[in-house]
Order: C-alpha cells, then sequence, then structure tokens
C-alpha cells in the first residue's frame, strides 16, 4: 500500500472547478461514491484508500445546504479512514456575511459553521474573499486567505479603458475600492446606504464624482444584485459613462440574472466560486466567468500543501 499520496476530492456541487484545479495542480480528481436516500439523506465512500494519504476536499458552502453537509460527511469519513491530513478548499464560504450579532436574540452563524468544519476533521482550510477578515479568527485551524485582486487587475489591464474610477457599493467595501484604485493609481466613489431590513435598500447616495467616468464598482458577492443594480443607476444618472462591476462570489439568487441584464451595468466580471445556474449560457447576461483555479493551486504550492 502506498502512504503520503495526495487524493483530491469534490462535492458534488462544486466538480466543474474541482477538475479544474486538479488539471492545474496535476492530480487527478479522485471519485466518490454517493447513495441517496428516499427520506432526502445520504451517505458517502471514498472509493481510494484515505490511510495516511493527504486529502483535499474541494467545495463552495453556497445553498442548497446540503454542500456544507457534504463537506463535513468528507472531513469525518476522512478522519476516520486516519487521513494523514485534510485540507478542505472552500472557494466560498457561505454564511459570511452573519459574522455579528446586529440584534438580539441571533447566532454567529460564521463562527458556528466554522466550529463545524473544525470539529469534523478539517486540519487546513483554503478560501476566497471571505467577507470580513475577521472570519479567520473564528477557526483554530490554519487559515489560508487568498485574495482574487489578481484575477481581476490582470482581466481590467487587458480591457484597456480610459478615465477609470473605482467605487464601493458601500462603506465596508472601501478598503477592497481603495486597493484597485491603488494598482491604477486613480481614485474611488463611495455609495453609502441604509437598509431597510435584509436585501432591501431604504437610501444611498455617492460620495465622489463619476461625471464622464468609466466607473467599476467592486464587490464580493452578488446576491439578487440589489445593492448593485441600484448603485449602477444612481452612479449612470450622475453621468458616468459606463459601468462594470467586479464581484468574486456570484450567488445570483431570485430574479438577479433577469434584473442585471435590464441594468444600466455594461458587465459583471466574477469568479467560478459558485457554479452559475445558467452554466454555460450566462454571457448572454453581462456576465464575465474567470477561473480561480490556478490561484488555489498556487496556494497549495506556495504553502507545500
Amino acid at each position: 500500500m502506498i502512504y503520503n499520496k495526495k487524493l483530491l476530492f469534490s462535492t458534488r456541487h462544486s466538480i466543474y472547478l474541482a477538475k479544474e484545479i486538479s488539471l492545474h495542480y496535476g492530480y487527478e480528481l479522485s471519485k466518490t461514491n454517493f447513495i441517496n436516500f428516499s427520506d432526502g439523506e445520504y451517505s458517502l465512500s471514498f472509493k481510494e484508500s484515505i490511510y495516511k494519504n493527504e486529502i483535499f476536499i474541494i467545495g463552495s458552502t453556497c445553498p442548497p445546504l446540503d454542500n456544507l453537509m457534504e463537506i463535513l460527511l468528507m472531513c469525518d469519513a476522512a478522519k476516520r479512514a486516519s487521513a494523514k491530513q485534510i485540507n478542505v478548499i472552500i472557494p466560498y464560504f457561505g454564511w459570511g456575511r452573519q459574522d455579528r450579532k446586529d440584534q438580539k436574540n441571533t447566532p454567529i452563524s460564521a463562527k458556528l459553521i466554522a466550529n463545524l468544519i473544525t470539529v469534523s476533521g478539517a486540519n487546513n482550510l483554503i478560501t476566497i474573499d471571505l467577507h470580513s477578515d475577521q472570519i479567520q479568527g473564528f477557526f483554530d485551524i490554519p487559515v489560508y486567505h487568498i485574495y482574487s485582486y489578481n484575477i481581476f487587475i490582470n482581466y481590467i489591464k487587458k480591457l484597456n479603458i480610459k478615465n477609470i474610477i473605482f467605487a464601493s457599493p458601500d462603506t465596508g467595501g472601501v478598503k477592497r475600492a481603495r486597493h484597485y484604485a491603488s494598482k491604477f493609481k486613480t481614485d474611488i466613489v463611495i455609495c453609502y446606504k441604509e437598509r431597510k431590513k435584509a436585501n432591501q435598500i431604504e437610501f444611498m447616495n455617492i460620495v465622489g464624482d463619476v461625471k464622464n467616468k468609466n466607473v467599476i464598482i467592486i464587490d464580493d458577492i452578488i446576491d439578487t444584485g440589489g445593492t448593485l443594480i441600484k448603485a449602477a443607476d444612481l452612479i449612470k444618472n450622475k453621468g458616468a459613462k459606463s459601468i462594470r462591476a467586479i464581484a468574486t462570489h456570484a450567488l445570483l439568487s431570485g430574479n438577479a440574472y433577469k434584473n442585471i441584464h435590464k441594468s444600466s451595468i455594461q458587465e459583471i466580471i466574477t469568479t467560478n466560486t459558485i457554479p452559475l445556474k445558467d452554466y454555460p449560457k450566462y454571457e448572454k447576461y453581462k456576465i464575465k466567468v474567470l477561473t480561480c483555479a490556478p490561484l488555489i493551486t498556487q496556494t497549495f504550492k506556495n504553502n507545500n500543501l
């Protein structure tokens, strides 16, 4: 029996990205057997020996909840099979927006998910663009937090757009927007917003001048697209020449596709941390998808994983 092998496994939802990672990393994707039961439960088993081998489990924890459960069950199975090390790659860390108590009698969901992943047997976590950096502190295992800047910066440079300015859709994303602005030696504008409730904005205004500018809005997550579209419409009304948006994780829930297609946004640039529902038809909705697989595999190599 050969020990110290590197074995890559994927949840069912993230199989396309996992195949790309395996191709860039130079290791074949190993197979997992899933058995579904009539009550909605399922069991899984690895088709290769796990004993004393280094395991990589790839899967984003986007909806539905099964995506999180598959990661937890895979970690538990690998731990019980005496894996040498369990590396969990969660390109999109779901529940990350619930990283604090913003009212009474609510959970800190991101902390709970971190506890579940740790207890299930994970030794390392690799993730991309957490909603807030503080989530790294929720884990009692090493967290390799990857920033997606270079993927998008290289793409923007190829567009060769003049008179660029970057926009943050809220005050929380200012640091992110400033990083892009520094690379292009330009300014930023800030969209100040107040929410009535989740996914519903009551008020928004812009701090800064966008007249005759080619604006690129920087965000980490697009969910319903409501904030993004409202910001884009406001920016357009203030005299912007063109509007693009960058967001690492494209949840695109509800009517997001259709609403974005009808909006004043020229293009949305995202990554494949989450598989899009209309894959590969998303381009007709003004969505450009860039792969994050090389970035993830380079992190493996840089950290001797």
